[in-house]
């Protein structure tokens, strides 16, 4: 490895020194002091009921509208298996989460990309292919720093999107893993508040994002009918999810921690992307990426490169991006994703220039 040691602009997770550890051994040590009976059992589909609890009352929704499971990608594969069946259409955005496409490609889901703009997914497309006659089994949205782009669905156009669904009656899948993690900027309300309870929004989310990855506790948020035959699926899956991690996370939310901990992380990705906007200006002035307002990620494009080559020429050098085309069904060959989460604001400095190295190397 020439460049010396990695350095991962390719893993969406938080760097082990900003996530609480301590905050979550002390959590630990209450949750199964203080139940152990619900910890250590193999309780229901549901999940934890105490953070099933606390995540209904912090959505302002019903308790037998949400389902606590394995991270939100699990949820993600519920709903689908539920929902796709081969040669249904879906629409996702372009790019999008390289594990959704290859989730509901694998399924045999016709997947129909829009374009994504600066301020969220192509609207007014959405509504031409539907009144073109597509019928969608649903929308798959990410409206918050979105991965891999980095961009927000802007409240106007979450506003159109719900118009637009109720018109022709498409469910929106609102995957929202990233949106506490704002560093820049006003909140926008989920579409899931917004709808208020109508039925057309499907609600997914993680801890994994704002506690640590290792926790992998997600949930989803439904119609109670809908929430309820993810319930037999998840029981025929795995009977429960894991009592031990909901209730560890279900005592760190409810002492507070979390705020804290959101509180860390979102200062923390807020130098990292300004250290790699900045060092992506100096280093690579032809390249193109707007700076994101949260979340984990950084879209980056070099017009008339070739990612394939990059990517082998930056990994030479220590350097781990994800390629453009990855997120596209076709497409992408000059784009690429970089994770700022996972490093340093040094190590972020260090890895820009090996990659501006590469991009030299290839260009001579």
């Amino acid at each position: 490895m020439a460049g010396g040691s990695l350095i991962s602009f390719a893993r969406g997770a938080p760097s082990l020194d900003i996530i609480d550890a301590d905050g979550l051994r002390a959590s630990a040590d209450r949750a199964l002091r203080d139940d152990p009976a619900g910890a250590f059992s193999y309780g229901t589909a549901i999940g934890y009921p105490p953070l099933r609890q606390w995540i209904a009352q912090r959505h302002g929704v019903a308790e037998e509208q949400v389902i606590v499971t394995n991270g939100s990608m699990q949820a993600d594969a519920f709903l689908f298996e539920l929902l796709v069946d081969p040669g249904d259409a879906v629409i996702a955005e372009r790019p999008t989460y390289d594990r959704t496409l290859l989730s509901l490609r694998a399924r045999g889901a016709d997947v129909v990309q829009v374009p994504l703009e600066d301020d969220g997914v192509d609207v007014a497309a959405i509504g031409r292919l539907l009144g073109d006659g597509l019928r969608p089994k649903l929308a798959h949205i990410i409206p918050n720093f979105h991965n891999p782009a980095g961009a927000t669905l802007s409240l106007p156009k979450r506003e159109r999107l719900l118009a637009v669904a109720r018109d022709h009656e498409m469910l929106v899948f609102e995957d929202d893993p990233y949106g506490d993690l704002r560093f820049t900027g006003e909140s926008i309300p989920t579409m899931l508040a917004m709808e208020r309870g109508a039925g057309g929004v499907v609600y997914a989310s993680s801890f994994s994002k704002t506690i640590c990855p290792g926790v992998r506790v997600g949930y989803l948020i439904g119609p109670e009918a809908l929430v309820g035959q993810v319930r037999v699926l998840a029981t025929n899956t795995y009977i429960s999810p894991s009592m031990v991690a909901q209730a560890i996370v279900n005592d760190f939310c409810r002492c507070g921690a979390i705020d804290r901990s959101v509180a860390t992380v979102r200062e923390a990705l807020r130098e990292r992307a300004d250290t790699l906007v900045a060092a992506l200006a100096r280093e690579l002035p032809q390249a193109e990426a707007t700076r994101p307002d949260g979340g984990y990620f950084l879209w980056v494009r070099i017009p008339g490169a070739s990612v394939d080559a990059l990517f082998d020429a930056a990994a030479e050098r220590g350097v781990a991006i994800v390629k453009g085309t990855d997120f596209q069904i076709d497409g992408g060959e000059d784009a690429f994703r970089l994770a700022y989460s996972g490093v340093t604001p040094d190590q972020i400095e260090e890895g820009v220039a090996r990659l501006a190295e590469a991009v030299r190397a290839l260009a001579a």
